[in-house]
């Protein structure tokens, strides 16, 4: 997400692309590989189909936003409900418990130093983007796109590329959520992800990445998700309604979004 809003672009359909993966991974280790007789071989071919599915859904959002100028957030609303659609019918709206014991492997144990193995990933994850961010000619693009998307191709950037570049990873990388929270639950279920695509706007937008793009930080982006989850966790501790929880999370949004815009009017004011 960090990605696609550093472009100036918006992502809505990641919490049903988590949805959609889990389900595509629960049902092909079920269905061609035996349910709980699978291989951890198996499991790993159908963990890497559930993630190439929600890659290629990505790439084509990309398409339609770079080839055919439809607006981002138009394009990800219609394929939140379509992602969402197709995992329910895939599933009739239930959910599949036949997936082998083995499998919370990825989710739920921890092998190093008692840390997570999906806690592991996420640190390598924010390693490899903050890498790819910072040291990669990507990087300088995607923040040139977001920036000035015409001095951008005017200068020889090729915007399109980047842009679709930047719509797969926000494919691939819900498909990796999906997995494993497949794993961690032992389940797949099409209810995944339901108002997951707020949660992660929010940790980007309070991470201090612009909505208007051509600025954001990766450690920002993981600031902002931290904060976001031990807001939440307090709440919960505080055993707030989870209603009045979706209120707070849409006011930290807001206030989010309202000191950025500050923050831009204050810089481009004339000095006296």
């Amino acid at each position: 997400m960090t990605l696609v809003i550093i472009t100036a672009g918006i992502d809505l359909s990641v919490g049903s692309l988590i949805a959609l993966s889990a389900v595509v991974t629960a049902l092909m280790i079920r269905d061609q590989f035996g349910a709980r007789a699978a291989t951890a071989e198996d499991m790993t071919w159908a963990c890497l189909y559930g993630i190439f599915v929600c890659g290629c859904v990505g790439a084509i959002t990309g398409a339609l936003i770079t080839l055919v100028e439809m607006p981002p957030f138009i394009v990800t609303l219609a394929v939140m409900l379509v992602a969402r659609g197709v995992a329910l019918r895939m599933t009739d709206g239930e959910t599949d418990y036949e997936l082998p014991d083995s499998f919370v492997w990825l989710g739920r144990e921890a092998d190093l130093f008692g840390i997570p193995n999906a806690v592991v990933l996420m640190l390598i994850l924010y390693i490899l983007a903050h890498i790819l961010m910072t040291r990669m000619t990507v990087g300088r693009y995607l923040y040139a796109v977001g920036g000035n998307a015409e001095a951008a191709r005017l200068s020889g950037a090729p915007v399109q590329r980047i842009t679709l570049f930047a719509y797969v990873c926000c494919g691939l990388l819900p498909g990796r959520v999906g997995v494993i929270m497949a794993s961690q639950w032992e389940r797949g279920s099409p209810n995944y992800g339901e108002g997951c695509e707020l949660e992660v706007i929010a940790a980007v937008v309070v991470g201090g990445t612009s909505l208007s793009g051509g600025e954001g930080r990766m450690f920002g982006t993981l600031v902002g998700a931290l904060i976001i989850a031990v807001i939440q966790n307090g709440m919960n501790l505080m055993r707030i309604n989870p209603f009045t929880q979706k209120i707070v999370l849409g006011m930290v949004i807001v206030l989010a979004v309202l000191l950025d815009r500050l923050k831009h009017r204050i810089m481009l004011a004339p000095r006296t």
